[in-house]
């Protein structure tokens, strides 16, 4: 166990994401618990073959290594006319955000449906193997055909939320909170997070 990590109130993020560990360090802020990222250099294999399979391998990983409570979410990006993709490959659709986006925007120029959607299953688990808490959160939206807005990470820039005209990207972060498929799960986990720090 690392001494670092253990600590009766900490939650340890797995994830390597930074900004990933922003978000979820801004919607745990009004909690007790001490918000940390995993260990430097750690990896998990993503073996699983949905969002809900991946976020308990990483919170699972993450607890054992760490020793303490850890918390996952495994999200991404589903495009309707493109059966899917890259669903739960979007992290490694390329190497960079940048590539990422304009991977997606290059398999999606020449068609009209640019219907998407956006999910998050997040998973909090212990350091005995136990899946304390599972939720999943979506967020339905347009793929647009060029990149909008500097706020944000990942597809963010190219992802309009349905009925905002504005994408994640152009988003303050209270309004994106309210709106995303993180923001959404994480409203249904907060309940039960509360129960278990009583």
């Amino acid at each position: 166990m690392n001494q670092e990590y253990f600590n009766e109130s900490c939650l340890v993020i797995a994830s390597g994401n930074s900004g990933k560990i922003k978000e979820f360090c801004q919607l745990l802020s009004h909690l007790p618990l001490k918000v940390l990222g995993q260990p430097k250099g750690f990896q998990v294999e993503e073996t699983g073959k949905t969002f809900r399979e991946n976020a308990r391998l990483k919170a699972l990983a993450v607890a054992s290594k760490t020793g303490n409570w850890s918390l996952a979410d495994d999200s991404g990006l589903s495009v309707e006319a493109l059966n899917g993709l890259p669903g739960i490959h979007s992290a490694r659709y390329a190497k960079s955000d940048e590539e990422r986006i304009h991977r997606l925007l290059r398999e999606m120029e020449n068609l009209t449906d640019r219907l998407a959607l956006f999910s998050s299953a997040i998973c909090v688990a212990s350091p005995n193997n136990e899946i304390l808490l599972e939720v999943e959160g979506k967020c339905e939206g347009l793929i647009l055909k060029e990149p909008r807005g500097t706020k944000g990470f990942g597809y963010d820039p190219i992802f309009e939320v349905l009925g905002t005209g504005l994408t994640f990207a152009e988003m303050e972060i209270t309004q994106k909170q309210s709106l995303s498929h993180r923001g959404r799960a994480f409203a249904m986990l907060e309940p039960g997070l509360k129960e278990l720090l009583k």
